[in-house]
């Protein structure tokens, strides 16, 4: 049967140097038994302190990977909220024959919409978002929402809303442009 010190190595609970150490100290200890000198209590003393300063480095230790995961945790959840309020809050149902651009994770992308949809993007009252290479079309609302959560989800968020009533001082009032017109 091996000793509690091979026990320990083998089980990588120390190391060789600590058993050496560990040793030494036992050989130091029983010599000044035999020669008559008293040094235990400095020696208890001693492994007092190294006990304490190892209890302080490994709840250092402990804090800081408490830390980290807790961080984690905070992101995944952010995350999971995201997509949680891109999914419930998505309009449906928008394809049509307009093409609508946008730029997502440095590519220019383009989206297929129908009239009303292209209109509101382009006055604001409608935000394409995305995450996961995927694009969703939101409201105005959900889109400032998400902003405050992240704002590398929102791509496109325009704040021009056109005016549906024209202006009185407007010289160009009687020449609306037709609503059919593309640029």
């Amino acid at each position: 049967m091996a000793s509690l010190q091979d026990q320990l190595l083998k089980a990588g609970l120390t190391t060789k140097q600590k058993t050496r150490q560990a040793n030494a100290d036992k050989r130091k200890k029983n010599k000044q038994k035999r020669s008559g000198v008293q040094h235990e209590a400095t020696m208890q003393e001693k492994v007092k302190q190294e006990l304490v300063k190892a209890k302080v480095e490994k709840q250092a230790k402990d804090n800081a990977l408490n830390e980290q995961k807790k961080k984690q945790l905070v992101d995944k959840e952010q995350v999971l909220r995201i997509q949680q309020i891109l999914t419930h809050h998505q309009i449906k149902n928008v394809e049509g024959e307009n093409e609508y651009n946008y730029t997502f994770a440095n590519k220019i992308k383009k989206i297929l919409l129908d009239d009303n949809t292209h209109k509101a993007i382009v006055n604001g009252r409608l935000a394409l978002c995305g995450q996961d290479d995927v694009t969703y079309i939101v409201t105005r609302e959900t889109a400032e929402k998400l902003s405050m959560l992240d704002e590398n989800i929102v791509f496109v968020k325009n704040d021009k809303l056109v005016d549906e009533i024209p202006d009185a001082d407007d010289p160009y009032a009687d020449y609306q442009i037709p609503d059919d017109l593309m640029w």
